[in-house]
């Protein structure tokens, strides 16, 4: 180890990592892809199927069959993909209740799809005093109180909403790739955390893990 450095505790015996002393424990800036990664199951599908029911999801599927081919041979985007998704299943809905649904899905059916790995590396960040923040091509509706209750930022793609009901469309760009990286130097001056971290699972992240000090694909350390 480097003169002027020490070793961060860790819950757990192995450690995770080394940054420069400066007489008290540094703040690093702790980036978090959500699907994959904190989850083991996409939460869009498993909302879409939480909000219309198993069936109605199949039956979408079917007919959107077509542009999830175009999606997959590479002719539709992926962003692209997402929204006519969306837009299928969620527009017109009544905005209100559309929030309403989202809140109770974040609050009791997400916490089932939480990997006990990606719970325990973020409450070792805290304790560190790190700034934890979700990154999710997601939508922040239906993660917004989960992150609350654990006090964790977020940014991820938004909905639409127009005249009290839900277009189905992005008011956003799809928080994913490059845009990962462009929203969180958006909302945080990055170069003024003591170290960055990032922990991604799918090419979507890897702009988010290019930018960290130290990085982790699938919980293994890059």
């Amino acid at each position: 180890m480097a003169s002027g450095e020490k070793m961060r505790a860790t819950p757990s015996a192995r450690a995770w990592s080394v940054t420069s002393g400066k007489g008290s424990l540094p703040v690093g800036l702790a980036l978090f892809d959500f699907d994959g990664t904190i989850t083991f199951k996409d939460s869009f599908g498993d909302f879409i199927a939480y909000a219309v029911g198993r069936r109605r999801l199949i039956t979408g599927a079917v007919l959107l069959s077509p542009m999830l081919l175009g999606n997959v041979l590479g002719l539709i985007s992926n962003w692209r993909a997402k929204e006519i998704v969306s837009t299928y299943f969620f527009g017109g809905w009544d905005a209100r209740g559309f929030v309403e649904l989202a809140s109770k899905y974040s609050r009791e059916r997400l916490p089932h799809l939480i990997r006990e790995i990606a719970l325990e590396r973020i409450a070792w960040h805290k304790q560190q005093g790190d700034k934890v923040v979700v990154v999710s091509a997601s939508i922040d509706l239906w993660l917004a109180d989960w992150c609350t209750d654990r006090a964790l930022d977020l940014i991820a793609t938004k909905l639409a909403i127009e005249d009290g009901k839900v277009t189905g469309r992005f008011s956003t760009r799809n928080c994913s790739g490059q845009e990962k990286v462009r929203r969180i130097g958006e909302r945080y001056d990055v170069k003024s955390f003591d170290r960055v971290y990032a922990y991604g699972d799918s090419a979507g992240d890897k702009a988010m893990l290019g930018m960290a000090d130290e990085k982790y694909y699938r919980w293994k350390r890059l």
